[in-house]
């Protein structure tokens, strides 16, 4: 481009804070025109409007307000939307490709770190630290008398990947680090030779979940998975298999989970809940078999510049009249691949 295109930055101010340090903004600053205000959180102010009506490009994360048909009309000009974080599902809508509007994600790189805490949380799950360091009465007695608990081991062991997603390949491609380990995938959308070429096994759910001791949940947020692993899901899973949930908490059956960890059957490992945050008396809080974090797989403190490079990446190479690398499209939309 022989100009450079105006700009909006559209997030929180913590967001903002987060994002751009002195380098990155400068970095930002010589892409595009950066009129004043820069930043806000709230597209319908008189300035905001004003700021939409010649802006060409929003780069948006956290805190963004959902680009709505009357924003958008404030916007005649927009012809990209660079997100700098993962999900754009609660940021645009039909109206955004009927527009001709593209849009990109960070969600690659945001899928680092959260395959990075799935591997940590399944080698854990092999060894039941999490639940061995919460009873306290067996935590110091020594492995020979550990029971209850099943194969303490990282060697030989079957992980099933639910939803071939971004973060779902790269969970199969860390898994390569622990010897022996058989990695089975479900998801009614992938290639079976692209999933043989990542090192997995392509396979149905019912014939996955008694096969595996570790379950890891990749799947997107739709109508049709909400509570994809219920009871009937849970009941086939082998004894003392665990449950790693670090996607959407609406995919299990809270309390056909909690049920199945109360038994002393099954184990789990959640980052995200349903409800998010869990109600304080949530079975699943109180549990020993079960180990909640507040949704912290995702990019966090240096993590999120991280972030901001790969779509600062993806702006330059739309300067350029390059290819993204990260587009989102309607189809990606449909298909529910735009978290």
């Amino acid at each position: 481009m022989q100009t450079k295109p105006h700009a909006l930055v559209v997030m929180s101010r913590p967001s903002f804070d987060a994002h751009f340090d002195a380098d990155r903004f400068e970095r930002l600053a010589d892409l595009v025109k950066l009129d004043e205000p820069v930043w806000t959180d709230d597209l319908d102010t008189p300035s905001a409007r004003a700021r939409l009506a010649a802006a060409e490009v929003l780069v948006t994360s956290w805190g963004a307000p959902r680009l709505t048909a009357e924003r958008l009309t404030a916007a005649p000009d927009l012809k990209l939307v660079l997100h700098c974080a993962g999900s754009v599902r609660g940021l645009v809508g039909d109206e955004v490709w009927r527009r001709g509007i593209r849009v990109t994600s960070a969600a690659d790189a945001n899928a680092i770190p959260v395959a990075e805490y799935t591997l940590a949380a399944i080698i854990f799950a092999g060894k039941k630290a999490p639940f061995l360091a919460a009873d306290q009465a067996r935590a110091y007695e020594g492995w020979g008398t550990v029971s209850g608990y099943g194969d303490l081991s990282n060697f030989g062991r079957t992980v099933g990947i639910v939803g071939f997603s971004r973060i779902g390949r790269k969970v199969v491609d860390l898994l390569k680090v622990l010897g022996g380990t058989t990695c089975l995938v479900a998801d009614p959308h992938a290639d079976p030779a692209e999933v043989a070429r990542a090192g997995a096994t392509l396979v149905d759910l019912d014939d996955l979940l008694p096969r595996v001791d570790v379950l890891s949940l990749h799947a997107p947020e739709l109508r049709e998975t909400r509570h994809l692993i219920g009871a009937e899901q849970l009941g086939r899973l082998p004894d003392h298999a665990t449950v790693i949930n670090t996607a959407r908490g609406s995919l299990i059956d809270s309390d056909a989970l909690a049920a199945e960890c109360r038994s002393g059957r099954l184990f789990a490992i959640l980052d995200v809940t349903d409800p998010e945050p869990l109600p304080a008396d949530s079975p699943l809080r109180r549990h020993a078999r079960v180990m909640v974090t507040p949704h912290v797989a995702g990019s966090l403190g240096t993590e999120i510049g991280r972030l901001t490079d790969h779509t600062l990446d993806e702006l330059s190479r739309w300067t350029a009249l390059q290819p993204l690398h990260m587009e989102i499209t309607a189809e990606h939309w449909a298909l529910g691949l735009s978290a």
